[in-house]
């Protein structure tokens, strides 16, 4: 799904403070998206943590299953005006809200782009050559 809207991803991203993304994504235009995954009521109304994130996107999602009682999104605490909700399992999926885009600063941009690109590369390298594994990386 993400393909299909031109959003290239990578799971279990590093962010600055020490937090991890379940997705991000990156655009055709740069545009960095983060998706957080959501499979139980008790699991969405515990993320306590989540608003860390959108300091490090433009667009934020909320992956949900479907039949998920999505209700607690539309209130005001989950800032509907500016996260979208995308209904899905693991084969596909579907935006049903789309996310508002808060521009990052530039500098957050490049830090983040660069950041992804050097992630999505050392990831890459350690599935073609295994012994890369061990390489400290700075």
């Amino acid at each position: 799904m993400l393909l299909r809207h031109d959003l290239v991803a990578m799971a279990e991203v590093p962010l600055d403070g020490g937090r991890r993304a379940d997705l991000m994504a990156i655009d055709a235009r740069g545009q960095i998206v983060i998706v957080e995954i959501k499979v139980s009521r008790a699991d969405l109304l515990g993320d306590g943590k989540w608003t860390e994130y959108l300091g490090s996107c433009d667009r934020f999602y909320w992956a949900i299953p479907a039949g998920f009682d999505a209700s607690p999104l539309d209130g005001r605490a989950f800032l509907p005006e500016r996260t979208g909700i995308i209904v899905a399992d693991r084969y596909d999926g579907a935006i049903v809200r789309e996310a508002h885009t808060e521009p990052l600063p530039a500098a957050t941009r490049k830090r983040s782009t660069l950041a992804f690109a050097r992630r999505a590369g050392r990831r890459l390298i350690g599935t073609i050559d295994p012994d890369a594994d061990g390489v400290a990386w700075p």
